[in-house]
Protein backbone atom coordinates (compact mmCIF):
# COMPACT_ATOMS: atom_id res chain seq x y z
CA UNK A 1 0.00 0.00 0.00
CA UNK A 2 2.79 2.25 0.90
CA UNK A 3 4.43 1.15 -2.48
CA UNK A 4 1.40 1.92 -3.94
CA UNK A 5 1.00 5.59 -2.23
CA UNK A 6 4.81 6.53 -3.20
CA UNK A 7 4.12 5.82 -6.85
CA UNK A 8 1.22 7.80 -7.17
CA UNK A 9 2.74 10.61 -5.78
CA UNK A 10 5.88 10.69 -7.93
CA UNK A 11 3.04 9.97 -10.83
CA UNK A 12 1.67 13.17 -9.96
CA UNK A 13 4.93 14.93 -9.42
CA UNK A 14 5.69 14.23 -12.92
CA UNK A 15 2.24 15.58 -14.15
CA UNK A 16 2.62 18.54 -12.68
CA UNK A 17 5.78 19.45 -13.88
CA UNK A 18 4.95 18.01 -17.84
CA UNK A 19 1.99 20.45 -16.89
CA UNK A 20 4.15 23.42 -16.08
CA UNK A 21 6.37 22.57 -18.56
CA UNK A 22 3.98 22.87 -21.24
CA UNK A 23 2.20 26.26 -19.64
CA UNK A 24 5.93 27.77 -19.72
CA UNK A 25 6.65 26.63 -23.43
CA UNK A 26 2.83 27.62 -24.70
CA UNK A 27 3.59 31.48 -22.35
CA UNK A 28 7.16 31.74 -24.46
CA UNK A 29 5.12 31.04 -28.01
CA UNK A 30 2.32 33.81 -27.08
CA UNK A 31 5.02 35.98 -26.30
CA UNK A 32 7.32 35.11 -29.32
CA UNK A 33 3.95 36.00 -31.32
CA UNK A 34 3.13 38.79 -29.44
CA UNK A 35 6.65 40.19 -30.98
CA UNK A 36 4.87 39.92 -34.33
CA UNK A 37 2.25 43.19 -33.45
CA UNK A 38 5.01 45.52 -32.75
CA UNK A 39 5.73 48.07 -35.18
CA UNK A 40 8.85 49.72 -34.93
CA UNK A 41 8.63 51.92 -37.69
CA UNK A 42 9.72 55.60 -37.72
CA UNK A 43 7.87 58.80 -38.04
CA UNK A 44 10.38 59.84 -40.95
CA UNK A 45 10.16 56.95 -43.66
CA UNK A 46 13.47 55.15 -44.17
CA UNK A 47 16.06 55.74 -47.29
CA UNK A 48 16.22 53.49 -49.91
CA UNK A 49 19.21 52.47 -51.94
CA UNK A 50 20.49 49.14 -53.89
CA UNK A 51 23.46 46.51 -54.12
CA UNK A 52 25.61 46.79 -57.53
CA UNK A 53 27.60 44.04 -58.73
CA UNK A 54 29.02 44.62 -62.22
CA UNK A 55 29.66 40.87 -61.96
CA UNK A 56 26.40 39.63 -61.38
CA UNK A 57 24.63 42.23 -64.56
CA UNK A 58 27.06 40.00 -66.74
CA UNK A 59 26.18 36.58 -64.90
CA UNK A 60 22.92 37.50 -66.04
CA UNK A 61 23.63 38.34 -69.48
CA UNK A 62 23.45 42.05 -68.89
CA UNK A 63 24.81 45.24 -70.02
CA UNK A 64 26.76 45.91 -66.82
CA UNK A 65 27.08 49.53 -67.98
CA UNK A 66 23.30 50.17 -69.23
CA UNK A 67 22.03 48.17 -66.05
CA UNK A 68 23.82 51.02 -63.81
CA UNK A 69 22.96 53.56 -65.88
CA UNK A 70 19.23 52.81 -66.10
CA UNK A 71 19.14 52.03 -62.06
CA UNK A 72 20.65 55.65 -61.91
CA UNK A 73 18.34 57.44 -64.31
CA UNK A 74 15.39 55.38 -64.71
CA UNK A 75 15.09 53.89 -61.13
CA UNK A 76 16.32 57.50 -59.99
CA UNK A 77 18.29 55.38 -57.42
CA UNK A 78 20.46 57.81 -54.89
CA UNK A 79 21.84 55.20 -52.57
CA UNK A 80 23.80 52.77 -53.82
CA UNK A 81 26.43 49.58 -52.78
CA UNK A 82 28.64 48.34 -54.80
CA UNK A 83 30.67 45.48 -54.58
CA UNK A 84 34.49 45.72 -55.52
CA UNK A 85 35.57 42.68 -56.85
CA UNK A 86 39.59 41.78 -55.50
CA UNK A 87 40.03 39.41 -58.59
CA UNK A 88 38.75 42.55 -61.16
CA UNK A 89 40.68 45.04 -59.80
CA UNK A 90 43.90 42.97 -59.60
CA UNK A 91 43.42 40.03 -61.75
CA UNK A 92 46.71 38.61 -62.79
CA UNK A 93 49.06 40.63 -60.36
CA UNK A 94 49.43 43.15 -57.50
CA UNK A 95 51.41 44.83 -59.83
CA UNK A 96 48.70 45.22 -62.98
CA UNK A 97 45.30 47.17 -61.39
CA UNK A 98 42.53 47.96 -63.55
CA UNK A 99 40.22 50.46 -61.75
CA UNK A 100 38.44 51.46 -64.96
CA UNK A 101 35.36 50.15 -64.55
CA UNK A 102 34.97 51.09 -60.58
CA UNK A 103 36.27 54.61 -61.76
CA UNK A 104 33.57 54.91 -64.51
CA UNK A 105 31.18 53.79 -61.72
CA UNK A 106 32.05 56.10 -59.36
CA UNK A 107 32.16 58.81 -61.35
CA UNK A 108 28.63 58.73 -62.71
CA UNK A 109 27.80 58.44 -59.34
CA UNK A 110 29.31 61.69 -59.20
CA UNK A 111 27.71 63.37 -61.68
CA UNK A 112 24.28 62.32 -59.84
CA UNK A 113 24.87 63.34 -56.47
CA UNK A 114 24.34 59.32 -55.52
CA UNK A 115 25.90 58.42 -52.40
CA UNK A 116 27.86 54.57 -52.34
CA UNK A 117 28.68 52.10 -49.74
CA UNK A 118 32.07 50.83 -51.30
CA UNK A 119 32.37 47.20 -49.96
CA UNK A 120 35.77 46.32 -49.88
CA UNK A 121 38.26 43.04 -49.06
CA UNK A 122 38.40 39.73 -50.29
CA UNK A 123 34.64 38.36 -48.60
CA UNK A 124 32.27 41.23 -50.66
CA UNK A 125 28.38 40.61 -51.59
CA UNK A 126 27.50 37.67 -54.54
CA UNK A 127 28.72 34.16 -54.76
CA UNK A 128 30.89 32.54 -54.17
CA UNK A 129 31.03 35.94 -51.31
CA UNK A 130 35.21 35.44 -51.60
CA UNK A 131 36.20 37.08 -55.16
CA UNK A 132 40.07 36.32 -54.38
CA UNK A 133 42.44 36.37 -57.86
CA UNK A 134 43.60 32.73 -58.43
CA UNK A 135 47.37 34.69 -58.11
CA UNK A 136 46.78 35.76 -54.27
CA UNK A 137 45.19 32.64 -53.13
CA UNK A 138 48.61 30.46 -54.01
CA UNK A 139 50.43 32.61 -51.38
CA UNK A 140 51.58 31.42 -48.07
CA UNK A 141 49.25 32.73 -45.37
CA UNK A 142 51.70 35.93 -44.67
CA UNK A 143 51.98 37.17 -48.15
CA UNK A 144 48.82 36.41 -48.81
CA UNK A 145 47.30 38.96 -45.61
CA UNK A 146 49.86 41.52 -46.94
CA UNK A 147 48.48 41.56 -50.63
CA UNK A 148 45.26 42.25 -48.92
CA UNK A 149 45.99 44.70 -47.13
CA UNK A 150 48.21 46.71 -50.16
CA UNK A 151 45.00 46.20 -52.46
CA UNK A 152 42.83 47.92 -49.65
CA UNK A 153 45.22 50.64 -49.25
CA UNK A 154 45.17 51.47 -53.32
CA UNK A 155 41.24 51.42 -53.18
CA UNK A 156 41.36 53.60 -49.87
CA UNK A 157 43.53 55.90 -51.39
CA UNK A 158 42.24 56.48 -54.54
CA UNK A 159 38.50 56.91 -53.60
CA UNK A 160 38.63 58.63 -50.23
CA UNK A 161 38.49 62.18 -51.57
CA UNK A 162 35.22 61.31 -54.00
CA UNK A 163 32.00 63.16 -53.02
CA UNK A 164 30.26 59.98 -53.84
CA UNK A 165 31.60 58.32 -51.34
CA UNK A 166 29.30 57.71 -48.04
CA UNK A 167 30.34 54.70 -46.39
CA UNK A 168 33.52 52.06 -46.56
CA UNK A 169 31.96 48.25 -45.92
CA UNK A 170 34.77 45.90 -44.66
CA UNK A 171 34.17 42.09 -45.98
CA UNK A 172 30.67 40.98 -45.97
CA UNK A 173 29.20 39.13 -42.92
CA UNK A 174 32.80 38.11 -42.24
CA UNK A 175 31.79 35.44 -39.16
CA UNK A 176 29.34 33.55 -41.59
CA UNK A 177 31.54 30.49 -42.14
CA UNK A 178 28.58 28.27 -42.91
CA UNK A 179 27.64 30.32 -45.99
CA UNK A 180 30.31 31.11 -48.98
CA UNK A 181 32.81 29.59 -51.02
CA UNK A 182 35.69 31.11 -48.55
CA UNK A 183 37.99 30.38 -45.50
CA UNK A 184 37.27 30.19 -42.02
CA UNK A 185 37.31 33.83 -40.58
CA UNK A 186 40.38 35.62 -39.59
CA UNK A 187 39.42 37.83 -37.08
CA UNK A 188 43.03 39.01 -36.75
CA UNK A 189 43.06 39.91 -39.94
CA UNK A 190 39.32 41.91 -40.54
CA UNK A 191 40.69 43.94 -37.36
CA UNK A 192 44.00 44.87 -39.48
CA UNK A 193 41.64 45.82 -42.67
CA UNK A 194 39.49 47.67 -40.55
CA UNK A 195 42.40 49.66 -38.83
CA UNK A 196 44.25 50.21 -41.77
CA UNK A 197 40.48 52.10 -43.79
CA UNK A 198 40.53 53.98 -40.48
CA UNK A 199 44.08 55.15 -40.57
CA UNK A 200 43.59 56.03 -44.04
CA UNK A 201 40.50 57.54 -44.42
CA UNK A 202 39.58 59.26 -40.96
CA UNK A 203 36.40 60.86 -42.61
CA UNK A 204 34.52 58.36 -43.98
CA UNK A 205 32.35 55.68 -41.14
CA UNK A 206 33.38 52.18 -41.92
CA UNK A 207 30.31 49.75 -42.18
CA UNK A 208 31.08 45.84 -41.04
CA UNK A 209 27.73 43.44 -41.69
CA UNK A 210 26.51 39.92 -40.02
CA UNK A 211 23.67 37.79 -40.64
CA UNK A 212 20.50 39.01 -39.61
CA UNK A 213 18.55 35.65 -38.98
CA UNK A 214 21.85 33.78 -38.14
CA UNK A 215 24.22 36.43 -37.07
CA UNK A 216 24.37 37.15 -32.65
CA UNK A 217 25.40 40.97 -33.82
CA UNK A 218 28.00 39.80 -30.46
CA UNK A 219 31.44 39.89 -32.61
CA UNK A 220 30.10 42.54 -34.77
CA UNK A 221 28.77 45.59 -33.07
CA UNK A 222 32.07 47.20 -31.58
CA UNK A 223 34.09 46.32 -34.58
CA UNK A 224 32.98 49.51 -37.02
CA UNK A 225 30.70 52.95 -36.55
CA UNK A 226 27.34 50.97 -38.92
CA UNK A 227 26.28 47.40 -37.93
CA UNK A 228 24.89 46.38 -41.39
CA UNK A 229 21.93 43.65 -41.36
CA UNK A 230 20.32 41.10 -44.05
CA UNK A 231 16.94 39.96 -44.19
CA UNK A 232 15.72 37.28 -46.12
CA UNK A 233 12.15 36.35 -45.92
CA UNK A 234 11.63 32.79 -48.46
CA UNK A 235 15.04 30.87 -48.70
CA UNK A 236 15.51 27.98 -50.54
CA UNK A 237 17.08 24.64 -49.54
CA UNK A 238 18.31 21.18 -51.81
CA UNK A 239 16.46 18.85 -48.73
CA UNK A 240 13.96 20.92 -47.84
CA UNK A 241 12.31 23.05 -50.22
CA UNK A 242 11.13 26.71 -49.59
CA UNK A 243 11.20 27.97 -46.00
CA UNK A 244 9.08 30.87 -45.03
CA UNK A 245 10.82 33.30 -42.37
CA UNK A 246 7.56 35.10 -42.25
CA UNK A 247 6.20 32.63 -39.93
CA UNK A 248 8.58 33.03 -37.08
CA UNK A 249 10.63 35.93 -37.04
CA UNK A 250 8.91 39.01 -36.86
CA UNK A 251 10.72 42.26 -37.52
CA UNK A 252 10.96 43.21 -33.55
CA UNK A 253 13.36 40.45 -33.91
CA UNK A 254 16.33 42.41 -35.50
CA UNK A 255 15.00 45.89 -33.36
CA UNK A 256 15.33 43.75 -30.69
CA UNK A 257 18.32 42.15 -31.17
CA UNK A 258 20.08 45.34 -31.96
CA UNK A 259 19.09 46.66 -28.54
CA UNK A 260 20.08 43.85 -26.47
CA UNK A 261 23.75 43.66 -28.15
CA UNK A 262 24.27 47.77 -27.19
CA UNK A 263 23.91 48.82 -30.74
CA UNK A 264 22.12 51.66 -31.18
CA UNK A 265 19.18 51.79 -34.12
CA UNK A 266 20.95 54.69 -36.07
CA UNK A 267 23.99 52.86 -36.32
CA UNK A 268 22.16 49.77 -38.02
CA UNK A 269 21.65 49.50 -41.77
CA UNK A 270 19.64 46.55 -43.88
CA UNK A 271 22.48 46.26 -46.53
CA UNK A 272 20.45 43.35 -48.04
CA UNK A 273 16.86 43.37 -47.62
CA UNK A 274 15.97 40.11 -50.32
CA UNK A 275 14.35 41.45 -53.04
CA UNK A 276 15.09 38.84 -55.39
CA UNK A 277 14.81 34.89 -55.94
CA UNK A 278 16.60 32.66 -53.48
CA UNK A 279 16.58 28.74 -55.77
CA UNK A 280 17.60 25.64 -55.41
CA UNK A 281 19.91 25.33 -58.07
CA UNK A 282 21.32 28.63 -60.26
CA UNK A 283 19.27 31.65 -60.58
CA UNK A 284 19.88 31.81 -64.03
CA UNK A 285 19.13 27.82 -64.68
CA UNK A 286 16.21 28.31 -63.11
CA UNK A 287 12.63 28.61 -64.70
CA UNK A 288 11.34 31.61 -64.41
CA UNK A 289 7.72 29.96 -62.74
CA UNK A 290 10.20 28.24 -60.11
CA UNK A 291 11.54 31.67 -59.29
CA UNK A 292 8.29 33.30 -58.39
CA UNK A 293 8.41 30.88 -56.02
CA UNK A 294 10.44 33.06 -54.03
CA UNK A 295 10.01 36.19 -55.14
CA UNK A 296 7.00 37.88 -57.00
CA UNK A 297 5.13 41.14 -56.68
CA UNK A 298 3.71 40.30 -53.71
CA UNK A 299 6.23 39.06 -51.54
CA UNK A 300 8.20 42.06 -52.72
CA UNK A 301 5.70 44.73 -51.26
CA UNK A 302 5.67 42.29 -48.36
CA UNK A 303 9.32 42.39 -47.74
CA UNK A 304 9.73 46.36 -48.00
CA UNK A 305 6.51 46.77 -45.51
CA UNK A 306 8.25 44.41 -43.10
CA UNK A 307 12.03 46.28 -43.19
CA UNK A 308 9.90 49.40 -43.03
CA UNK A 309 9.09 47.72 -39.22
CA UNK A 310 12.28 46.98 -37.98
CA UNK A 311 12.38 50.55 -37.43
CA UNK A 312 16.35 50.98 -39.55
CA UNK A 313 16.84 54.24 -41.02
CA UNK A 314 18.44 53.06 -44.32
CA UNK A 315 17.44 49.67 -46.14
CA UNK A 316 19.44 48.47 -49.43
CA UNK A 317 17.41 46.29 -52.18
CA UNK A 318 19.37 43.35 -52.98
CA UNK A 319 18.25 42.63 -56.51
CA UNK A 320 18.49 45.10 -58.69
CA UNK A 321 20.38 43.30 -61.78
CA UNK A 322 17.24 40.74 -61.76
CA UNK A 323 14.73 43.41 -61.79
CA UNK A 324 16.56 44.71 -65.16
CA UNK A 325 16.73 41.45 -66.29
CA UNK A 326 12.97 40.23 -65.94
CA UNK A 327 12.44 43.29 -67.54
CA UNK A 328 14.06 42.09 -70.29
CA UNK A 329 12.59 38.82 -69.91
CA UNK A 330 9.12 40.71 -70.20
CA UNK A 331 7.84 40.85 -67.26
CA UNK A 332 8.55 44.50 -65.67
CA UNK A 333 6.69 44.23 -62.83
CA UNK A 334 9.96 44.20 -60.70
CA UNK A 335 11.42 47.65 -62.08
CA UNK A 336 8.07 49.24 -62.04
CA UNK A 337 7.41 48.74 -58.20
CA UNK A 338 10.78 50.02 -57.57
CA UNK A 339 10.49 52.81 -59.46
CA UNK A 340 7.47 54.12 -57.33
CA UNK A 341 9.89 52.99 -54.43
CA UNK A 342 12.04 55.26 -55.03
CA UNK A 343 10.01 58.07 -56.74
CA UNK A 344 7.73 58.32 -52.96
Amino acid sequence: MAKLRVKMVLKNRKMKWFIWVGLIFLLLIAVWYSLFLLDFSSSNPPSFGVSFAAAQAEYLGLNPKETYLAILDDLKVRNIRISVYWNRIEPRSKEENDFTELDWQVKEAEKRGVKLILAIGQRVPRWPECHTPEWASKLPDKQFQEALLNYLQKIVLRYRGSPALKIWQVENEPFLDLFGDCPKHNKKLLLQEISLVRSLDGRHPIMVTDSGEFGSWLRTKTLSDYLGTSIYRVVAQSWFGYIKYGGFIPPAYYHLKARLVGKPIDQVIVSELQAEPWTRKELIKTPISEQYRSMNLVQLRKNVEFAKRTGFGEIYLWGAEWWYWMKKQGDPGFWEEAKRLFEG
